[in-house]
């Protein structure tokens, strides 16, 4: 690990950023003011009955739950899976479905709720939820591969499905929020899907905001709410400035440099859970200098965790080894390894690269990456610099390219190195989610292009196996192999951060998964 000088270096040398920023968010938060219009009206104080106003950190332009990557429809309380998380005990528990059955792990029955209702008040049945997983099929590629389902047979309020090969995690799948429920027979599902969930949409402005009202033939009981505005708002400090200023009722991430601030105000509470997520380095393994092992360990050798854990998430957070918790039991122990400059570079001389005039050359080519990063999670692009300033004092050029939608982007462009990129691991309370999507072949989050005979073959191991003891042995293998393979940094586990108004706000629970939100359960005082 880098010295202690070296860390009261990087606090000095961003607190002329976060200032930066700070005036960038209050802009922003002026904009967001104008443009949604007065305080009062943003916080619901002229809405009809109890409302709630809840400002999350991720953008949407469509609300199509099949394909959206922000599970806004399913976060804002808009659409239901047929299992859920049951994020106490780390289980799969009932939703939609009541009930299933797969003994053989090919071969699954599911028994429905039949009290169930759409928005619409049309009937939930076999047919119609058919009809959804059909269309969620026939949309993602993604879904596909994950499901590996080959036939779905609809009998009443009773699914048949057939997979194309045994798969004894199959029913975890379907918390997926991709596979959320919808009336598919509704014209506008991108921007009016109808789901099953307490609150029914009433209206959508792409990039900016839902307004939801409480469905009343909701079947686990309506909302005593009225109505909710799920506004969006990138920037954290502006998220921080609207919860202080009455704006809204409920921020999800407010900045983590806001937090003491808004603890010390009368009436605000400050939530922090840990969680499954994991930001990390994903590598573009098909890029020339990245296929090199000893390029790969360099660049971990370069990641200062502690540091920015202490420095941008001010202790917010944990130092990752490896893509899980270390609480989880399918999370390796990992030896300390080395780390610091000095060791990126005796990695890079390994690699054949030398410093000469103060440059990392190899073969008369400066080393040079372009490192992708995005501004809806404030921590990552301070975490890019923090890399690109420590990687230039070892004669490497790093370029920075701020992107917007990074699932988009990284799918679509292989035109770069490195990514600041932050996945769930384990939403589903098991590994086989992360390790499928990220590292398989034909994984939907495979954008380092990762395609080694050896993962995959653990991982295959892994989808077929039933016993919860071998299982996390192999997804311990499948973890050490990426740490020993560097297939991909890890950074830090970041805590779950919300803030709302403690006197107004009843129920609120922020979510280990990041997936239950809205829901009717939500109440004011």
């Amino acid at each position: 690990m880098m010295g202690k000088s070296n860390s009261i270096k990087i606090v000095n040398r961003f607190n002329p950023l976060k200032s930066n920023f700070l005036k960038l968010g209050i802009l922003l938060l002026c904009m967001f003011v104008l443009g949604a219009c007065t305080s009062n009206e943003s916080a619901g104080d002229n809405k009809d009955g109890k409302h709630i106003s809840f400002l999350y950190n991720f953008a949407t332009n469509s609300l199509d739950p099949h394909v959206d990557t922000s599970y806004v429809p399913l976060r804002a309380g808009i659409t239901e899976t047929l299992v859920k998380l049951d994020e106490e005990n780390l289980t799969i528990a009932p939703w939609l479905a009541e009930s299933w059955e797969g003994k053989d792990g090919k071969e699954w029955t599911i028994k429905l709720r039949e009290d169930v209702t759409f928005q619409n008040g049309n009937k939930m049945d076999a047919n119609s939820v058919k009809a959804s997983l059909d269309r969620a099929l026939k949309e993602s590629v993604a879904i596909q591969n994950a499901l590996k389902i080959e036939n779905i047979e609809a009998e009443e309020y009773t699914l048949h499905i057939t997979l194309k090969e045994a798969f004894p995690e199959f029913i975890s799948e379907l918390v997926n929020p991709n596979v959320s429920i919808i009336d598919v027979t509704e014209k506008d599902i991108v921007n009016h899907p109808v789901g099953t969930g307490p609150f029914k949409l009433e209206s959508f402005t792409p990039g900016s905001k839902l307004e939801l009202v409480k469905y009343d033939g909701y079947w686990d009981g309506a909302s005593n709410l009225d109505s909710v505005t799920f506004a969006f708002n990138e920037d954290a400090n502006a998220r921080s400035l609207a919860l202080k200023s009455g704006q809204v009722d409920i921020v999800f991430r407010p900045e983590v440099e806001s937090l003491d601030s808004l603890k010390a105000m009368d009436g605000i509470k400050v939530e922090s859970t840990s969680t499954f997520r994991v930001h990390q380095i994903t590598m573009n393994m098909e890029r020339e200098s990245i296929k090199d092992l000893n390029v790969r360990r360099a660049i971990d050798a370069l990641i200062d965790r502690q540091e920015i854990v202490d420095s941008i998430l001010l202790g917010y957070g944990e130092a990752a080894t490896g893509p899980f918790l270390p609480s989880l039991p399918f999370a390796p122990t990992y030896e300390e390894s080395e780390s610091g400059s000095d060791v990126a570079v005796q990695y890079l001389k390994e690699a054949g690269y030398s410093l000469v005039d103060g440059k990392m050359q190899k073969d008369g080519q400066q080393l040079k990456w372009t490192l992708l990063t995005y501004s809806a999670r404030a921590d990552l692009p301070l975490i890019a610099q923090v890399f690109q300033s420590d990687a230039k004092q070892i004669g490497i050029d790093v370029e920075i390219r701020q992107i917007d939608i990074p699932e988009e982007y990284m799918a679509s462009n292989r035109d770069w190195d490195l990514a600041t990129y932050s996945n769930l691991t384990a939403p589903r309370g098991d590994a086989g989610y992360y390790l499928n999507a990220t590292y398989h072949p034909t994984g939907a989050l495979n954008f380092s292009g990762t395609e080694d005979p050896a993962l995959t073959a653990i991982i295959d191991e892994l989808n077929k196996t039933v016993d919860q003891s071998e299982r996390a042995n192999l997804a311990k293998e499948a973890a050490d192999y990426v740490h020993d393979n560097v297939i991909n940094s890890f950074v830090l586990h970041p805590a779950t951060i919300a803030a709302y108004n403690d006197k107004k706000v009843a129920n609120w629970k922020t979510s280990l998964s990041e997936y239950y939100m809205i829901t009717n359960k939500l109440d004011v005082k």
